[in-house]
């Protein structure tokens, strides 16, 4: 009786815990928004865990990028990366067409170059890890973005420095260097590749993994949600005296997200891509790299340490701007 009992038990825990994942996943944008808000009230109320959490970023997001990875699986990340139309939509909206906007949106700034630089790094760099989520939610070829990322972070990585040279002269482009951008490169998409395609060849061989990856594909949610809450709770504290300072770069993030959905849905129109890859393009170039590119903003010089929060700023922004676009994109993309 008592081994029924503790069986009836396990099963009932089990069902519990499907419940509650699946109860993420349905309301993910809702978990996402309470992150940030959580690592808001967090990073106000105990600012002395911030140098903690800071430690803690790029664990957590090269465990979701893990996680994201595995999602799809070796092979088909091959067969997307052969779709040449799309991979062109997606470097066109994101290295053409995104630098004149920024640099509409860049003319109005203030003269202030922690804030400066702070915003080119994150408005250039196409974003690599929550851009899946919010494009799938939204009916867009979450595969196809999956493939493109490696691709995506290798050009920006190459294009950053010549984008700062253009922006900011030669004076201050020099102060963005190769090698956090490389050690990001390695611990947040090579190793999590390498160990995502590692974990799938395991699996083929052997049934008993292939439910542990099935497991982890129900942890993206929470591991995002930890991501944003641990980023926004280690860089609030920064803020302190200067939230009118970096509060001035608000208007122009919003501008970005408005005008990137009517330039996506024309590179996606001028390419005739369907409504699936159509939709990601959108999203591709209008969310942007913060998560990844926070590591570089950290590693500026002191006079430069606003950047960070600039950065960080970006990321409230664009959630919200997400939310919207999740309902919105279907709208100016409608299924054909």
């Amino acid at each position: 009786m008592a081994v029924r009992r503790a069986e009836y038990e396990d099963r009932a825990l089990a069902q519990q815990s499907r419940g509650l994942v699946a109860g993420m996943q349905r309301h993910q944008v809702v978990v996402y928004v309470a992150a940030i808000a959580l690592g808001v009230l967090l990073g106000w109320t105990v600012p002395g865990a911030g140098s903690g959490l800071e430690q803690a970023i790029n664990p957590v997001l090269g465990a979701l990028l893990y996680v994201t990875f595995l999602q799809v699986p070796a092979r088909e990340l091959a067969h997307s990366l052969r779709d040449g139309r799309f991979l062109a939509a997606t470097l066109v909206v994101n290295f053409l067409v995104v630098p004149v906007v920024v640099a509409a949106i860049f003319a109005f700034l203030p003269d202030d170059r922690a804030i400066q630089v702070g915003v080119l790094l994150v408005l250039l760099t196409p974003c690599v890890d929550y851009v899946i989520v919010f494009s799938g939610l939204a009916g867009g070829s979450s595969q196809r973005l999956l493939a493109a990322t490696p691709l995506l972070l290798l050009v920006q990585m190459l294009l950053l420095p010549l984008f700062l040279l253009i922006f900011l002269g030669p004076g201050l482009a020099e102060v963005v260097e190769v090698g956090p951008f490389l050690h990001a490169f390695l611990v947040l998409i090579v190793i999590p590749l390498a160990l995502a395609w590692g974990t799938q060849a395991w699996a083929a061989r052997q049934r008993a993994v292939t439910a542990v990856v099935e497991a982890f594909g129900t942890a993206m949610v929470p591991l995002m949600a930890v991501t944003l809450l641990v980023v926004v709770a280690s860089q609030v504290p920064k803020l302190g005296g200067n939230v009118v300072r970096v509060a001035v770069v608000v208007p122009g993030y919003v501008v970005f997200l408005i005008a990137m959905a009517f330039a996506g849905l024309a590179v996606a129109r001028a390419f005739g891509l369907d409504t699936g890859p159509g939709r990601a393009v959108v999203f591709t170039g209008a969310t942007r790299n913060s998560l990844v590119v926070l590591p570089l903003a950290l590693a500026l010089p002191d006079a430069l340490g606003l950047a960070a929060a600039v950065v960080v700023t970006q990321t409230l922004v664009e959630v919200v701007g997400m939310v919207l676009y999740v309902r919105l994109v279907p709208e100016l993309l409608p299924d054909r």
